[in-house]
């Protein structure tokens, strides 16, 4: 995302505020140039009135049971088709087609998918087996420097779905570097898919701005190739 840059015109970023840290999102994002405003976004009237979405960590079927009993769902589900979209932890979850484990979950989670990813939930125990890993992510600022994951209660990607074959492939962006607990090194915790975005640590939750950076960089290119 940092080769060839073009300028291009500041964007407004909304963050689904239904449950979960949205607010870190929101004040982080307000740090940089290139966002005009970052702000809550909660029903069909706000998502319109933003360029990019955030779906930040929480709790993922509380926000599906939400977005679903307020009407908001199937606005949310037309949004993610067509407009650049961030899915942090339990907004990766939802951005995903299917889940494969953990949770307590009998089949009925509701899923706006697009990524092209399965996901085990809850892949490191509970809320106690948090932990932050050094991270190398394809495509960011000083890649060479590694992000600071942080995972709590964190998912995993356990397999793509899309074939390298197919002309919407997924990108694979960052994998564990070291086994933590059975979860093995080389697990994918970050992709990329056309204007879709998934990672399974919290950006927001650290002091370092490069991946919110990279999500705006890849918004503001997905946007101006649309209008062209």
């Amino acid at each position: 995302m940092t080769q060839n840059k073009q300028e291009h015109k500041q964007i407004r970023i909304g963050v689904l505020a239904l449950q979960g840290a949205f607010q870190e999102h929101i004040i982080l994002l307000n740090t940089l140039p290139q966002v005009s405003e970052a702000v809550a976004v909660r029903n069909a009237q706000e998502i319109a009135q933003v360029d990019a979405l955030i779906i930040p960590g929480g709790e993922s079927t509380t926000m599906a049971l939400i977005a679903e009993r307020s009407g908001f769902w199937p606005s949310l589900q037309e949004y993610v088709q067509t407009r650049p979209t961030w899915g942090t932890c339990a907004g990766m979850i939802l951005l995903s087609e299917k889940i494969t484990s953990g949770g307590t979950l009998k089949g009925d989670q509701k899923l706006l998918g697009g990524l092209g990813i399965s996901i085990k939930r809850n892949a490191f125990g509970s809320q106690k087996e948090s932990f932050e890993a050094g991270l190398h992510i394809q495509g960011l600022e000083s890649a060479d420097r590694l992000f600071p994951g942080v995972f709590i209660r964190a998912p995993v990607i356990d397999e793509i779905l899309v074939s390298d074959e197919d002309s919407h492939s997924v990108e694979v962006l960052a994998k564990l570097e070291r086994d933590y607990g059975q979860t093995p090194k080389g697990t994918i915790v970050a992709v990329k898919r056309n204007h879709l975005l998934g990672t399974a640590f919290h950006p927001e939750l650290t002091r370092d701005s490069r991946m919110h950076q990279y999500f705006v960089e890849m918004a503001q290119e997905w946007i101006a190739a649309q209008n062209n």
